[in-house]
Parts: C-alpha cells; sequence; structure tokens
C-alpha cells in the first residue's frame, strides 16, 4: 500500500517551458524546483527542449561530468541530449533534448498513438508537431534514463518513479511511458484547456453554458480538434490527472469529461523580493524610470505622488482582461476632480513590436539626476507624437490597444489627471527604452489590475502582492478563488465563525487583494468597479496605503510552495498507488 507522505524516489517533469522563459508554466516549475532540491536533492530530473543547442542559454549550466556514463548510452540510442543544471534557485538537474531528428517519424508515432489511445492528429497544424516531436522525445530519455540507472530484477523492490507532463505539448510522451515503461507512474497537470481558452478567446460565454458545451463538438467548431484529443485521452489514460485550481477542475470536469484527480495550486517563493532598505531603494528606482520615461514620451513632469497603476500578462485581450481594464481607466477620467492624486496607467503586454522609439530615446539622452521632477522634464517641453506608446509595432492600425486609446480621446496633455502608458515588449532589462527587467518595475507600482475573464491560476496578481503591491483580480481567476476563500477563513477566524446575514466586506487596505465578481455578461460593472476601486485607493491616507501593502505581503505568504506542496504528496501518492495496481494485473 502506498501511503499518502511517500515520496517517490525519482521525479521526472518535462515541460516546455524548461529553461524556456516563455509564460506561466515556467514559473510554476522554476519556482518550486527549490521545495523539490530541499526534500529530494538530485532527484528531481527536468526535461526541456533544446533550441540553444550551439548557442549559449542563459537559463542552462551544461555539465558534461554530470551522469556522464548515461550520456554515453543516449547517444548510442540516437538521443541527441544535453545535462546540466537549470540555473535557478536549487539548480536542479536539467536535461534539454533535441527533438527533430524524431520528425521522420512522426506518421508513424501519430498512427500508433491512434491505435493505442484514440488520439486523433490528422487535424493537426501550427506548433502541434514540434509539441508532439519533443513531448515523445522527452518520453524517451525518460525511457532510457530509467533502463539505465533504474530498472531491477524481478527480485528486487522496484523504485517508486513518476514522471509528470505539464500541458497538451506533453501528452504524447505521457502516453509513451504509460505503454512503454509502465512501471513508472504518470501524471498530467493541465495549466488551461485548449478548448476552455478557445471558446473564451473567440468571445463565446464559456461559464453560463459550461454546462451545455460538449468539449469535442466544440474542438471540431473552433478548429483545435487534434489539441483538444491529446489533452483528453492523456487526462483519461495518465495514472493522476491534476490542474491547478477549482475554476480550471470544473472546465475539465464538462469540456474533458475528466475530473481531476488533485488540484495542485501554484505557489511561489519570495527568496527574490527585495527587502526593507533594498526593497525601498528598488522602488524608488523604479519610480524614477517610469516618471522618466513617462515625462518624456509625454512632455510633462509627474509629481512623486502620482498613483502608478498597471496590468500585465500575455496580450490576450479578452482573457486577460486588457479590455476591461483599459475601459475602467476611460472611465475613471469622468472622475478626475475627485482623485487625490493623480493616476498614471500602464498596460504592459507584449505585442508584436519592432524595437524601441529612437524619438523616445533621443529624448531620454539628457543626464539623470537626483531630481525625480528634473529628471521626467528632461525629455523637452513637448509631447512626442502618439504620446501613449513607448515602442514601435508591426501594423499598429490593428493593435487593440492603440486603438482603443485612441477611439476612446487619450492625448495625455500635461493637465489631463489619467494618463496612459503602453509598454507592449518584453520587460527583459534589454528592451532599448527602460532596459530594466519586470522584475525590477514592479516595486515602483501602488496598485495592479488583473481583470481576468479566463486565468486558470494568475501568476500575476501572486507576484504583484508578493513585491509588496495590493492588486485587483476577479472570481474567475483561480488565484483569486484562492485568495477570496482565503479572506473569507481570516474574517470568519477573527469574528469567531461566520454569523448569519454577514455581509462584510474587505478592502484593499485590510486585505492587499480585491476579487471582483466577474461573469460572462458584467463588463460595465467590472469597468465601473476598478474604476472605483482605483478612486478610492487614491483617497487612502498614508498609514492605509502602508496597511494595505503589508497586507498583500502577509497574503502572498501563505501562498508559499512549502504550503502547497503537500498537494503534489497527495498526486504522487495517488499516481504511485495506481501504477503499482495497473501492474499487478
Amino acid at each position: 500500500m502506498i501511503q499518502g507522505n511517500l515520496l517517490p524516489d525519482y521525479i521526472f517533469e518535462s515541460s516546455w517551458e524548461v529553461c524556456n522563459k516563455v509564460g506561466g508554466i515556467y514559473t510554476v516549475l522554476s519556482t518550486r524546483a527549490k521545495t523539490m532540491q530541499d526534500v529530494m536533492r538530485d532527484h528531481v530530473v527536468f526535461i526541456g527542449p533544446d533550441f540553444w543547442q550551439d548557442k549559449e542559454n542563459p537559463l542552462f549550466v551544461e555539465d558534461k561530468k554530470l551522469l556522464a556514463a548515461w550520456r554515453k548510452q543516449a547517444a548510442r540510442e540516437a538521443l541527441v541530449i544535453r545535462v546540466g543544471r537549470w540555473n535557478i534557485p536549487g539548480r536542479p538537474i536539467a536535461v534539454l533534448v533535441d527533438f527533430t531528428p524524431f520528425y521522420a517519424i512522426k506518421d508513424d508515432l501519430y498512427g500508433a498513438l491512434w491505435r493505442d489511445y484514440g488520439v486523433d492528429s490528422l487535424h493537426a497544424y501550427g506548433d502541434y508537431d514540434e509539441a508532439s516531436m519533443f513531448s515523445y522525445a522527452a518520453g524517451r530519455v525518460v525511457e532510457s534514463f530509467y533502463a539505465f540507472y533504474l530498472r531491477v530484477d524481478a527480485d528486487s523492490p522496484q523504485p517508486r518513479v513518476v514522471y509528470q507532463a505539464h500541458e497538451w505539448m506533453t501528452g504524447l510522451g505521457a502516453l509513451y511511458i504509460q505503454k512503454h515503461v509502465p512501471a513508472i507512474a504518470t501524471i498530467f497537470t493541465t495549466h488551461a484547456t485548449t478548448i476552455g481558452r478557445s471558446i473564451a478567446g473567440n468571445g463565446k460565454p464559456l461559464y453560463d453554458y459550461l454546462f451545455a458545451y460538449n468539449g469535442n463538438q466544440m474542438a471540431d467548431e473552433l478548429n483545435v480538434q487534434s489539441k483538444h484529443s491529446i489533452e483528453r485521452q492523456t487526462a483519461h489514460h495518465v495514472d493522476c490527472f491534476t490542474t491547478v485550481s477549482d475554476v480550471t477542475a470544473r472546465e475539465c470536469a464538462e469540456l474533458l469529461d475528466k475530473q481531476p484527480d488533485v488540484v495542485l495550486p501554484n505557489g511561489f517563493e519570495m527568496d527574490f523580493v527585495p527587502k526593507g532598505q533594498k526593497y525601498t531603494a528598488a522602488r524608488r528606482r523604479a519610480r524614477r524610470r517610469i516618471f522618466q520615461v513617462a515625462g518624456a514620451l509625454m512632455g510633462t513632469t509627474f509629481p512623486d505622488d502620482t498613483l502608478i497603476v498597471s496590468t500585465s500578462g500575455r496580450y490576450e485581450w479578452k482573457n486577460k482582461g486588457i479590455d476591461v481594464y483599459l475601459e475602467g481607466i476611460a472611465r475613471l477620467r469622468d472622475h478626475a476632480a475627485e482623485l487625490q492624486h493623480p493616476v498614471l496607467a500602464l498596460v504592459e503586454v507584449p505585442a508584436w513590436q519592432a524595437g524601441p522609439r529612437e524619438d523616445l530615446k533621443a529624448a531620454l539622452q539628457a543626464p539623470a539626476s537626483d531630481d525625480v521632477a528634473a529628471d521626467a522634464a528632461s525629455g523637452g517641453k513637448q509631447p512626442l507624437a502618439d504620446p501613449f506608446i513607448t515602442h514601435v509595432l508591426h501594423e499598429p492600425w490593428s493593435d487593440p490597444a492603440t486603438n482603443f486609446l485612441r477611439q476612446r480621446g487619450f492625448q495625455n496633455l500635461p493637465e489631463d489627471r489619467v494618463k496612459v502608458m503602453f509598454i507592449p515588449c518584453y520587460l527583459d532589462g534589454a528592451d532599448g527604452i527602460f532596459d530594466l527587467h519586470y522584475y525590477e518595475l514592479l516595486p515602483g507600482l501602488d496598485l495592479t489590475a488583473y481583470p481576468s475573464y479566463y486565468e486558470p491560476w494568475g501568476y500575476t496578481p501572486l507576484e504583484s502582492v508578493a513585491f509588496h503591491v495590493p492588486c485587483l483580480t476577479t472570481t474567475l481567476a483561480g488565484f483569486g478563488v484562492w485568495a477570496e476563500e482565503l479572506k473569507a477563513q481570516r474574517r470568519n477566524t477573527a469574528a469567531g465563525g461566520p454569523k448569519d446575514g454577514d455581509t462584510a466586506h474587505c478592502h484593499l487596505d485590510t486585505d492587499g487583494v480585491e476579487v471582483i465578481l466577474r461573469t460572462d455578461y458584467n463588463y460595465d460593472e467590472v469597468a465601473d468597479r476598478i474604476a472605483n476601486e482605483i478612486l478610492g485607493y487614491a483617497a487612502l491616507t498614508g498609514k492605509q496605503v502602508d496597511a494595505a501593502r503589508k497586507a498583500a505581503v502577509a497574503l502572498a505568504g501563505e501562498a508559499l510552495w512549502k504550503n502547497f506542496f503537500q498537494h503534489y504528496r497527495k498526486a504522487y501518492a495517488i499516481a504511485l498507488q495506481r501504477a503499482a495496481e495497473r501492474n499487478r494485473q
């Protein structure tokens, strides 16, 4: 019998985002790695795609002595791999694999996948082939490692081994392991369902009609049959199926016809959040740079008490709530006379951009001083053309954010109490304008808003509160649901338990997070709520703001991986138990 708190002897995890920073799953894996390393040092192996090969990958440090004997065996099996360490806290072992040689047998692999598991690859397009070949290569890597180091004879106790695959891109490999290395227990984690994201992204109401949608039928209608098929069949055939929030668990039950076995909420580590005087200095530096850029762009000066509000994430106009965020900012202008502080609203989402604006770079060339106001004014007395965007866009006429700002008449005049700045680039420290990383700008913010319509978890609000910045999120975000439940528990504990008719409402100054009700049809209410929350936050006293920032950090502390790793232990136990039963049959 597998005990619920028994860890595997080895854990393999594969993801498109291992040593490949492209999205939120990178944050999930890279922040959890240290906790896993602390628990089972170097018995955790991450497998990712090798895109770099002859170029230096700053996220990967190759070590040709590490697992050297197995590397030779893998080469004999036609596996082109590099072994080293993921350059993150904990420095776990990482294996990067070149999957391109397997395109030659792609059709054979898809045929076997259809015969064994009923996966339809016939309608594949886009990144399906690339992801599937990586997934197969990752499965082969695990198979080779297991055979070389972990396989034992029938008279010896079998090592407890788990293979966890993330998102549909790794489904083929999970099913390959299930068939060819049955001693390994398999876990599949979907962070967002293909069909749910497609329904939401195509403007269809997802939540009110979720019970009525047929996942297979909608996949046909929205032309995502193959991705949906591999995701659905993997969920049904692995030993343990998981997802990241109760919001997505409901989605899986309806659209994949499979209730997840365990919900694995996404945790966080705060070891890279500056503390004390370092945080104060980071906040001062970030605000100074934001005011410098905005001042040069708009030809104006920003007072120190300007309230900096922001949203960020992938450029999914509706799903991430960028549309309703900007609508809320537009409506805030109607209350400009009531604002206690001027507002600078940022939109930090990477778009199809062609590099920094040369006129803005030139305006920023003036030497900096210790005076923030002087720095802000150093860009000149006149605003630049299009004084709301920092980088040049390809096809700006088709960009929804710039179109919205123009249609709603945003001019960012010196007298405007509400101004907007669109930053359409990855803040990687080398964007040509800010030249700071996202996490270096984050401390400079006063308030963030992530009014998501489709958000299985939501790392951006969690990162925000970890960096002392209160935030707005919604009831359709996994993080928002979790935060609301935690807040309710705290209220009940403080009050000695729930009371009949209790309608207590928590605010940013006491909780650090405000969770806005969002449905398929309450766009206007959400926009008004965003405007009102910003208006209210601008009216807080300094003492109340300090309380809000402290509450934000306290809430983030509840989402540390040391608190959430227990859910992974449960998933490991379930997978190992079912694998043991499967192998006894």
